[in-house]
């Protein structure tokens, strides 16, 4: 896989979101039961793209806010507070019932009592993301990107926000910009819609350099059979996920590098935290290791995070999946659902198990 050259490119990454706030019960409570909130921005995509944006790389993100809405104030300062560009249309709210930026209602879990979700997307104004409000040429040609983050939470959200994200696609190729695509398939996303996102995903899939998802992703989005994975087994996990992309390099050929973690979980706060990455012919695996857990959410982004940093650095592929995992585990550590590492040095720190106080 080769990336254009950051001399010729404003934007290491570039990444379409729908954004949204993420509330919180302070001190690990369960929702139910609080009266004590923290509100954060977030989206999947810029949880991806927080790793590169805190370690220095230029940033962008195509989204849609809500005119006049306080929270679309709060998102696009915390954007910028995140050194992120940002582009997209004001769209106007309409009456009392009209669009809305999606709220995200989670507890952390605690000890033996797991995390629980919930997502409240009604009215959500991401599902309005439209190829006519953007400029592609522009972006990918003139100001030039080097990656490009799809997420199939994205192109699944309406079907202008897949011929969105599949116009993107296209642009992207077109202009020789690298293509990440993480399936991330939801079955509520998908009621009803089955031929009409298996094509675009497939679309998707067929152009793109990096293709991340668990084993369920890849038969649920591209209709690719393989082995089923085992359970708690970590052994089983990681054969049936390399028998699985064996099958998927035969169809989306393209592709270079596959990815996705691992995770079994001893409580809400203990973890054994692990990934495999397949690039070219070589496999990379890091065994399950336990990890201290204040937080679980945006682990997995945080991994797919560091490992497009660490491609973007141009650094040898057994680095991209360490990294990768560093990040993961640490942003598991940060009550925000996005990883804000210091530096590198950091980074590396937790990937040796070094947790020693620096002064």
């Amino acid at each position: 896989m080769k990336l254009r050259s950051i001399e010729e490119c404003k934007y290491s990454m570039l990444v379409p979101t729908s954004m949204g706030v993420r509330i919180t019960p302070v001190n690990g409570q369960p929702v139910h039961n609080s009266e004590m909130f923290m509100m954060q921005a977030t989206s999947a995509e810029t949880n991806v793209a927080s790793v590169a944006s805190y370690l220095g790389l230029p940033v962008k993100v195509l989204t849609t806010f809500v005119k006049g809405s306080p929270i679309a104030r709060f998102i696009k300062d915390n954007l910028a507070g995140r050194h992120m560009d940002y582009e997209g249309p004001e769209v106007e709210q309409g009456d009392p019932w009209g669009y809305r930026h999606q709220f995200n209602i989670a507890d952390s879990g605690f000890g033996s009592r797991g995390p629980r979700v919930h997502n409240d997307r009604a009215g959500e104004v991401g599902r309005t993301l439209n190829v006519k409000d953007f400029d592609l040429d522009r972006i990918f040609g003139q100001e030039g990107v080097q990656i490009v983050h799809l997420s199939g939470l994205i192109a699944a959200l309406s079907p202008d926000t897949g011929k969105f994200c599949l116009e993107i696609a296209k642009s992207a190729k077109k202009y020789g910009t690298a293509i990440s695509f993480d399936l991330n398939y939801r079955a509520s996303f998908w009621e009803g819609r089955e031929e009409e996102l298996k094509d675009i995903f497939h679309s998707i899939a067929s152009v793109s350099d990096i293709l991340i998802g668990n084993e369920e992703d890849f038969q649920l989005c591209l209709g690719i059979e393989g082995p089923e994975a085992g359970g708690k087994d970590i052994a089983a996990k990681i054969e049936g996920f390399k028998g699985m992309i064996n099958n998927v390099k035969r169809s989306y050929s393209n592709a270079s590098v596959f990815a996705t973690t691992l995770r079994q979980v001893e409580s809400a706060n203990s973890h054994l935290w692990g990934a495999i990455l397949s690039e070219g012919d070589s496999w990379h695996v890091v065994e399950p290791r336990r990890i201290g857990v204040l937080d679980r959410i945006g682990g997995g982004d945080g991994f797919v995070g560091g490992m497009l940093y660490a491609i973007l650095k141009d650094w040898e592929p057994e680095k991209w999946i360490q990294f990768g995992w560093a990040t993961g585990a640490l942003a598991t550590t940060q009550l925000t659902d996005y990883g804000q590492p210091a530096d590198e040095e950091q980074v590396w720190s937790i990937w040796e198990g070094n947790a020693r106080v620096k002064r």
